[in-house]
């Protein structure tokens, strides 16, 4: 079986380097991945200590990151080796400071997942919320090498519980440990035999519990917002992006709006702007003019979102009409910010306790997005009240870095 699914996996790194050609994220999925074991041979040393954290794309590298700082500082003499699949993660995160090396993860073949770990020979590995690779497994299992899942998140209808999925199931074996999020997840693995596994928690919490305590400060937001009720809305997609502007335009209320776009490419940023009725400048365009004349803002930019939430007054978290679901509504959560959303949330158990608190909104029609955004901005007291539900929640499930942390150094090497 795993011959086959060796196959399957060249099979489509064939048809990724066919789609090289036609998809500019293609490109640099199959472009970014050549340099690598270059790369590792000239930055790791067969006689270096090595550290390796695998996240798929950026939301992973976010939500392991409090574990990464603390193995950092627990294993100074170790290098920190990070991975990321997905260009999202790498292309946002390949400058990071708190690993030494940070590559593409080669596709999951035999001999690539052989002279990856020859190369970067780790004492520890961690993988972060998913991602299960067969043949680094397997090779990891060979190397009997400590291997741990951290943020776990699992669900019934994946391959390894059912009937058919004794392949990835024995791919399982590798781990030394599960640290899952809830205890669905926990009763997933037992039923299969797994009962090295406790509920640490979601480390995001712990992630986003430290953004309290950097400076969050921007000048020309500051300059913008001018003491006035402002809505954020972060990693909007067109599907958000098309009620939000009806409201913006038909808004009679006194406040303004900041839109940080997830696709910032410069042909759809003009697009929203365009569809705006109201003053509105970009971030690309903000020098010698004076933000505090204008209605709303458009950040064209990437990096600066999680410091713009601690303006907010309400957020408005985007990707909730996609497939994909909503992106990091902890983020504006943690300032203690109201958060609405789309329908698509069921996998986020952040968000679906937070709806059930009716701290967060889902919204699904335009309808339902304007009786919302005008109850929050005309009521300070149900405004505040849901913030305030939002920031405790943040608080209240902080923790699981420091239950990881305590096993993996009872258990260290």
């Amino acid at each position: 079986m795993l011959f086959l699914y060796t196959l399957m996996v060249q099979f489509a790194g064939f048809l990724l380097k066919i789609a090289a050609f036609f998809s500019p994220k293609m490109k640099l999925f199959v472009e970014g991945r050549k340099p690598v074991f270059t790369i590792l041979e000239q930055k790791i040393k067969p006689a270096d200590k090595t550290i390796w954290f695998h996240a798929a794309s950026l939301g992973e590298y976010e939500q392991g990151l409090p574990v990464i700082e603390k193995i950092k500082e627990q294993f100074p003499s170790h290098k920190i080796i990070l991975t990321f699949f997905s260009p999202s993660g790498y292309e946002v995160r390949k400058n990071n400071t708190v690993a030494d090396v940070t590559v593409y993860l080669p596709l999951d073949t035999k001999k690539n997942a052989y002279q990856f770990l020859k190369l970067i020979h780790p004492d520890l590995v961690f993988f972060i919320k998913y991602e299960y690779w067969p043949n680094y497994l397997s090779e990891l299992k060979k190397r009997n090498t400590k291997t741990y899942l951290i943020s776990g998140i699992l669900r019934k209808n994946q391959l390894f519980f059912k009937w058919y999925g004794g392949f990835y199931r024995k791919a399982l074996n590798t781990f030394t440990y599960f640290f899952v999020q809830n205890e669905t997840s926990k009763k997933l693995l037992q039923q299969i035999d797994k009962t090295n596994v406790s509920v640490s928690g979601d480390t995001r919490f712990d992630r986003v519990a430290t953004i309290l305590d950097k400076d969050n400060s921007l000048d020309f937001i500051a300059q913008f917002k001018e003491n006035t009720l402002t809505v954020v809305v972060g990693s909007s997609w067109p599907k958000d992006e098309n009620l939000l502007v009806n409201f913006i335009n038909s808004n009679t209320l006194k406040v303004k709006f900041i839109i940080a776009p997830h696709n910032i490419k410069e042909e759809q940023i003009q697009q929203l702007k365009d569809s705006i009725t109201k003053k509105t400048i970009l971030f690309s365009e903000k020098e010698g003019k004076n933000p505090a004349d204008f209605d709303v803002f458009i950040i064209d930019t990437i990096g600066i979102l999680t410091k713009i939430y601690s303006y907010a007054d309400i957020a408005y978290v985007g990707g909730g009409f996609g497939n994909s679901g909503i992106h990091n509504v902890l983020e504006p959560a943690t300032f203690g910010v109201p958060v609405l959303i789309g329908p698509n949330y069921s996998h986020f158990a952040e968000a679906v306790a937070l709806v059930n608190m009716e701290a967060c909104i889902s919204i699904n029609t335009i309808e339902k997005l304007d009786e919302a955004l005008k109850n929050l901005i005309t009521n300070d007291d149900i405004r505040q009240e849901k913030g305030h539900m939002c920031s405790t929640f943040v608080q209240m499930n902080k923790g699981a870095t420091s239950i990881i942390l305590k096993h993996i150094l009872n258990d260290s090497i």
